[in-house]
């Protein structure tokens, strides 16, 4: 495949590289943007689409899905070139700066790098009672609400996801039920006082033991601590939320400063290594705060400082967008 040319390339297509292009776009640097997924939008898009994210700056309440399309809309007028399901196997070096090279061949040669790619690539942690079903019915993430609609659905976990997925299903499943091995949750109080509320079930010190089912699940057998028999609960859906276990890949021999699956930055994002900057989840530095809202500064800050770098007689700062208007 023909190399690519770009003044920066940005590996990660979540919330903060979508950012990242559009600021880039609105300096006048032309992008890549990169990702190991088929589809932009990180793990919004594979894991949460449909949630309602509510700590966003504008948008009192707004749905992952729309969030990622606003997104990819603005920083649309800029043209960045998206390379997504391929993964950034290698970095180098070149005379002009930093060089990638992707599992399918493509070539990137760039000005600048910057590394928003959350916690790397993930997996959804497997239910173990699922290990021999052969059977449909047991799903890791929930793409569309409206294809649960009017079924019983058995939620288990007890972290955030497993919560957001109950309070999203209830208003369209015909009965929700979440499943916990513990009594205590990991997720926000907020968001268990909520499902409380609502009047959804909660089994705790409970685990699935058994799908029942042929070619799709009917229900689950649940073993409750304290309990002599199992209970049986009717499901239509069985939605796994057990979090995920995430791999930084190929980063790891590339030479970057690592601690716990982060990148250590300064607070020009830049990394140890020439050109090459982090910003969003996957960076690191002192009293790093995770947030979406935390991941769009970082990086305009990435940006602006990566400009500079590429242009010395640039300005860090170029004016506000509004300023032409």
């Amino acid at each position: 495949m023909p190399d690519i040319e770009v003044d920066l390339a940005i590996i990660g297509a979540g919330p903060t590289g979508l950012y990242a292009a559009y600021y880039a776009g609105f300096r006048g640097l032309s992008t890549v943007v990169a990702d190991a997924l088929p589809e932009p939008g990180g793990q919004i898009t594979a894991m949460y689409p449909e949630k309602l994210i509510f700590d966003v700056g504008g948008f009192p309440e707004i749905k992952g899905r729309e969030l990622v399309d606003n997104l990819v809309r603005q920083a649309a007028p800029f043209h960045p070139d998206y390379l997504l399901g391929r993964r950034a196997e290698k970095l180098t070096h070149a005379e002009r700066g930093p060089v990638l090279d992707f599992d399918d061949g493509t070539r990137v040669n760039c000005g600048a790098v910057i590394i928003t790619g959350g916690l790397g690539s993930f997996a959804s942690r497997p239910l173990p009672a699922a290990a021999d079903f052969v059977g449909e019915g047991v799903v890791y993430f929930v793409p569309e609400l409206a294809a649960h609609a009017g079924k019983d659905v058995v939620v288990v976990g007890g972290g955030d996801s497993a919560f957001d997925w109950a309070l999203a299903l209830h208003p369209v499943a015909r009965s929700v039920t979440l499943v916990h091995r513990r009594d205590r949750f990991r997720a926000h109080e907020g968001s268990v006082a909520r499902v409380r509320d609502l009047g959804v079930p909660i089994v705790v010190n409970a685990q699935v033991s058994r799908l029942i089912g042929d070619e799709r699940v009917t229900g689950v057998e649940i073993d409750v601590k304290g309990e002599s028999e199992s209970r049986r609960l009717p499901a239509d859906t069985v939605v796994a939320a057990l979090g995920f276990t995430a791999d930084l890949g190929p980063m790891t021999e590339w030479g970057l400063d690592i601690e716990k699956r982060c990148i250590l930055v300064d607070s020009t994002m830049a990394t140890n290594l020439p050109g090459v900057f982090a910003a969003g989840d996957i960076a690191q530095y002192r009293g790093k705060v995770r947030l979406i809202a935390t991941g769009f500064g970082e990086a305009a800050t990435a940006v602006n400082n990566a400009a500079v770098a590429m242009n010395p007689d640039a300005h860090l700062f170029p004016g506000h967008s509004s300023e032409g208007t």
